[in-house]
This record gives structure tokens, sequence and C-alpha cells, in this order.
């Protein structure tokens, strides 16, 4: 068998219900949804992490992703979806995976699942500089 079960999805090793696939994306019905309908996208290579994604991958993984959401209203009568992305942390299959989660007004969802914080006077400049002088802006 393959190194992890996304890996092994993708082989055919073990079964799940599959709504989209090519040869460079696999889309399939999350087996613990947050909403029923909650729908992972991988791609079909092993990539652990989004910054470990290839280029020329990006777009097929995004425009798989972008199609499931804009599929959830006709498909599933959501009001709208959840999208989503963990790396390393909360990231339960070290394989990278878009959630893409139906979503309706009144769900029950609320926000973000962690605590939100507040920047102090001149620490949000501070945050955007030394992210900035990394990514050359």
């Amino acid at each position: 068998m393959s190194a992890d079960l996304f890996c092994q999805i993708v082989a055919g090793e073990v079964e799940t219900q599959i709504v989209w696939r090519d040869r460079l994306v696999v889309a399939f019905l999350d087996h613990r949804p947050l909403f029923k309908g909650h729908v992972l996208v991988i791609p079909t290579a092993h990539v652990e992490t989004l910054p470990d994604l290839p280029a020329e991958l990006i777009p097929p993984l995004f425009a798989a992703a972008q199609r499931i959401a804009a599929a959830m209203g006709p498909a599933l009568g959501a009001e709208g979806s959840f999208v989503a992305i963990n790396n390393v942390v909360s990231q339960s299959v070290p394989h990278l995976h878009v959630h893409v989660v139906p979503r309706t007004k009144g769900d029950g969802l609320r926000g973000f699942f962690w605590p939100r914080t507040r920047y102090a006077a001149g620490e949000a400049e501070d945050y955007a500089a030394r992210l900035a002088s990394v990514l050359d802006v």
C-alpha cells in the first residue's frame, strides 16, 4: 500500500466516494464531514503542504476546488461554501487537501475555530514588514 491514506485513495487501494477526478486532481467526500457534502480536493501527486505544491499544479487544484464550490448550490441547496487548507497544524493526513464545505445561513458554523486577537500599536506594520521582506515585495 502507498504511504498515506490519500495516496491510497489516488491509487484505488482505498474506496471512497469520488465526486471529481482527472489526471492531476481527485475530489472525494470527507468521511467525517463538517456538514454533509464536505469535499476534500487533493493533487494526485503526493504533496504534503501548500508551500510544497509545484506551481504547475496550482491552477488545476484550485480550478477543481472552485468548480466544486460552485456545485454546492445546485447539487446540495447550499447558499455558499467554506474553503480552507491546513498546513501541518490540524492536518490529519500529511497530503495537501482543500476542504470545500457546503454552507447555509444558520448552519451553526461560527467564524473560525481558533481565538481571534488584535495587534498592539505598531505591531501590524512590523508583521507586514517582516513578511514582505521574505516575500521580496
